[in-house]
C-alpha cells in the first residue's frame, strides 16, 4: 500500500537519512577513505537538490557554507545560533564508515564526520558508537559482542552511561541524538529478526526514518541483505542506486 507523510513521500522512496548515508559511502569507494572536503560536497549537492527535507542543524551549516562560509566556521556559527547541534543527523548518515572501517579510524572518522555539520560532542560519540557496532557485526561478531566492544571504547560519559544501561530507559524515539541512538539499539538488542526490528523501531513514532535508519544500519549489518524481506526490496524505488553503492563500498573496504 502506498501512502502519503508529512513529505508527501511514498512508501519505496527513501528521505535524506539514506540520501546522506549514500553520499558517505560513494565518497570513501571514490576516495578509498574518509575525505571531509569530499563528503561536504556531495553532502552539499544532495541539500540542494532537495532543501526542504533536511534537518534544521545540518541545513543551517549547509546554507552557510553555500554562502561563502569556511565549513569550520560554518558548523560553530550553526551550533551558537541554533542553540544546539545535538540533534540525529550526524549519527543517521554515518553507518558506511562502520563498513569501510575495521580499527581505531571507526571512532575518528565517526567524530569527524559528524563534526562537518554537528559541533556537540555527543552527537559524534553517538555516531562512533553506532559505527563500532555496525563494524564488528558486519565482521562476524555477535550483538553482545559488538555492544560490548562499542561500550568500551566511548569515551563521552553521558552516552556511555545511558548506552550501557540501555535496558533501565524507556525508548524515545526523539530527535536527539542520545536519545534517537538509545532507541535504536534498544529495539535491536531486544529483537529477533531483521523485520521484527524495523517494524518495531518505526511504529514507535517520533523521528520515525532515523531511528528506523539506525536501527536498520544495526540490523543490517549483523543479518545481511537476506534477511531484509523481499516485498520490501522490490518496492524501493531506488534499489539498484543503493546495491550498487553498497557494493562499491565492499569493495572498496577490501582493497
Amino acid at each position: 500500500m502506498e501512502y502519503s507523510w508529512k513529505w508527501n513521500r511514498k512508501a519505496g522512496i527513501f528521505t535524506d537519512d539514506t540520501a546522506q548515508a549514500l553520499a558517505i559511502a560513494e565518497s570513501l569507494a571514490v576516495c578509498h577513505g574518509y575525505s571531509p572536503s569530499d563528503v561536504m560536497q556531495r553532502l552539499l549537492a544532495g541539500y540542494e537538490r532537495d532543501p526542504s527535507v533536511y534537518g534544521p542543524t545540518s541545513g543551517r551549516v549547509f546554507e552557510l557554507v553555500l554562502g561563502g562560509v569556511d565549513p569550520g566556521a560554518a558548523v560553530r556559527i550553526a551550533h551558537r545560533l541554533g542553540g544546539s547541534s545535538r540533534s540525529n543527523g550526524s549519527v543517521m548518515r554515518g553507518p558506511p564508515i562502520g563498513i569501510y572501517y575495521a580499527g581505531p579510524l571507526v571512532e575518528a572518522c565517526s567524530e569527524a564526520c559528524s563534526r562537518l555539520t554537528h559541533y556537540d560532542p555527543v552527537a559524534g560519540a553517538c555516531s562512533a558508537f553506532l559505527n563500532r557496532m555496525v563494524s564488528d557485526l558486519c565482521r562476524g561478531a555477535s550483538r553482545e559482542r559488538a555492544y560490548g566492544r562499542a561500550l568500551s571504547r566511548c569515551r563521552n560519559g553521558e552516552v556511555a552511561a545511558m548506552l550501557g544501561d540501555f535496558r533501565g530507559y524507556e525508548p524515545v524515539p526523539g530527535l536527539d541524538a542520545l536519545l534517537a541512538t538509545h532507541t535504536a539499539l534498544a529495539v535491536f538488542m531486544n529483537g529477533r529478526n531483521f523485520e521484527e526490528m524495523l517494524v518495531s523501531a518505526v511504529n514507535l513514532g517520533g523521528d520515525a526514518d532515523t531511528v528506523g535508519a539506525l536501527t536498520g544500519a544495526l540490523a543490517g549489518a549483523a543479518f545481511g541483505i537476506a534477511a531484509v524481506p523481499p516485498r520490501w526490496l522490490a518496492a524501493l524505488r531506488d534499489l539498484p542506486l543503493v546495491t550498487t553503492t553498497a557494493w562499491r563500498l565492499w569493495a572498496a573496504s577490501w582493497e
